[in-house]
């Protein structure tokens, strides 16, 4: 194994991907054009970390549009054959590649049922870009590891970029401006105390709130998928009922906090837990166990928590021997741009 992976490169890639996206200004052009438009409802299409990165999109939307917002499953077209009915409506595609073909089917589907639809990919002459009406690229540039990291907080970027122009909110897009330094930043942060302690460790838990919630899922996949750990993500509210009763003291807990309405839910279970002398570590607020830069917008904190998350992770698979650019019995298709 080589002694810097493709996903170590690919994390130190994040802050410059961020510039690129944020630059290009596409986000906000095509946000700017949506304003002009009136939608019903929006439904966001995307598997594995390109859907985790469509809940960050879906909580945008509906706290900045007021819209809601429909998760799209694929095999409704491409098993049962029932295209939904979705006229008038925007359908969003969030891919890596552009090049599942359930993904591409589904977004064929809604354009021929009526929807706008928009692709947020890597590749813009991917098939999901071509069967989309508008194409938005998250210019995240080369990604090799099976385990997508700078495409999906670019993906996040770019969302939230696209919202911040759509819903003309100026308090996010200063968030967003700020974000890559942010970012940079947070490459330095070392949440080793966590990743240590899932050594041994039979599962392992992730929970949150809000914004948080697609970046918290995402990291519990790159726990099962590069440390072969199982890992389930929850919101704080879920985790206290049926799956509280899993959490051992064998089992680490990571809480992601940002600093929102939401984030006196995500202090109480961090302080119940705790109080059960069970192993949490958290991010973010008063009870922030693990090293963090500060609070910044509430909606672009969650993507800059993955930074040190996934170096924690990359780091830890590489010293238990595993590969973290090949985890077992997974492929990807590799980025051309």
């Amino acid at each position: 194994m080589s002694a810097t992976t493709f996903m170590a490169r690919e994390i130190a890639e994040i802050p410059a991907a961020a510039d690129a996206v944020l630059a290009a200004g596409e986000a906000a052009r095509i946000g700017a054009a949506l304003s002009a438009r009136s939608f019903p409802f929006v439904v966001v299409c995307g598997r594995g970390s390109s859907g985790h990165a469509g809940v960050h999109l879906r909580y945008l939307i509906e706290t900045r549009l007021g819209l809601p917002v429909s998760a799209a499953a694929p095999s409704v077209v491409t098993g049962y054959a029932r295209p939904p009915r979705v006229a008038g409506a925007l359908f969003v595609v969030v891919s890596q590649s552009g090049r599942s073909p359930d993904l591409v089917a589904a977004t064929q589907a809604a354009r021929a049922g009526g929807a706008l639809t928009l692709a947020l990919v890597n590749d813009p002459d991917s098939p999901a870009a071509r069967a989309s009406d508008l194409v938005l690229p998250i210019l995240a540039g080369p990604e090799r590891a099976v385990a997508a990291t700078k495409t999906v907080t670019n993906s996040g970027i770019a969302g939230a970029a696209l919202v911040a122009a759509w819903a003309g909110d100026r308090d996010l897009d200063q968030g967003l401006a700020a974000l890559p330094e942010r970012l940079r930043q947070a490459l330095a942060l070392d949440w080793s105390a966590w990743s240590a302690d899932l050594d041994g460790a039979p599962a392992a838990f992730v929970t949150g709130r809000g914004h948080g919630l697609g970046p918290l899922r995402e990291i519990a996949l790159k726990l099962a998928e590069t440390l072969r750990l199982p890992a389930l993500g929850y919101s704080a509210a879920e985790l206290r009922h049926g799956p509280r009763a899993s959490v051992s003291a064998a089992t680490p807990v990571l809480a992601l906090r940002q600093a929102d309405p939401l984030a006196e839910g995500v202090d109480d279970l961090v302080r119940d837990l705790a109080r059960d002398s069970l192993r949490v570590h958290a991010c973010g607020g008063p009870l922030g166990t693990l090293p963090w830069i500060g609070d910044g917008h509430p909606a672009c904190d969650p993507v800059a928590m993955l930074v040190p998350a996934y170096r924690a992770i990359e780091a830890e698979a590489r010293r238990r021997g595993l590969d973290p650019d090949k985890p077992a019995g997974l492929t990807k298709v590799t980025e051309t741009l």
